[in-house]
């Protein structure tokens, strides 16, 4: 569909622009004092590029998720921590991995981990709670192989909450580890 209206739109465009840079013999009028007078206007029409613009014969749901997928984000699931710490949880690691290889697949690519925390603790401890997860999480990428050079961290602490609620349900969604895929 995306495919289908860009295609329109640059049709419309190079209409408007051929109508716009064609001048074929206009009148203007001009109007003084108690007189009207009409002149032919007598220039020679600017010449204009012909571009071609391949449009395909019949847009297919293939190639409508062909063309997705060559711009969809690549993202990874967060990573959870229990209440005050920082280790890498057994449910956090095959995140990691994936993460893991996906970054051997693609040297190109770097990583930022982001460390947050909830709102319990003062700004301060939870700073250096967040920053203490990014950690945790670029040693077990290096672990895997990955060069510290590709991976940057930022502790938020509680400043970037996913749930805002009060409660132990959100708290819990609260206290991860974000990666931001960075090309």
């Amino acid at each position: 569909m995306r495919e289908r209206l860009r295609v329109f739109g640059l049709l419309l465009a190079l209409l408007l622009i051929a109508a716009l840079t064609v001048s074929c013999g206009k009148k203007a009028t001009v109007k003084g004092e108690g007189e009207e007078v009409t002149a032919e206007k007598t220039e020679q029409p600017t010449e204009i590029k012909e571009e071609v613009v391949s449009i395909p014969e019949k847009v297919t749901e293939e190639t409508v998720v062909a063309k997705a997928e060559e711009v969809t984000e690549i993202t990874f699931e967060n990573i959870q921590f229990d209440f005050d710490k920082y280790f890498i949880r057994e449910d956090a690691r095959p995140t990691l991995e994936k993460l893991g290889a996906y970054m051997a697949d693609n040297p190109d690519v770097n990583v930022l981990i982001e460390g947050h925390c909830d709102e319990r603790g003062t700004n301060e401890y939870n700073f250096a709670l967040g920053e203490r997860r990014s950690q945790a999480a670029m040693d077990y990428l290096v672990n895997l192989a990955v060069d510290a050079g590709r991976i940057k961290t930022i502790s938020y602490g509680e400043e970037r909450p996913l749930d805002p609620g009060h409660s132990e349900a959100s708290w819990a969604q609260n206290r991860r580890a974000q990666f931001v895929i960075l090309k």
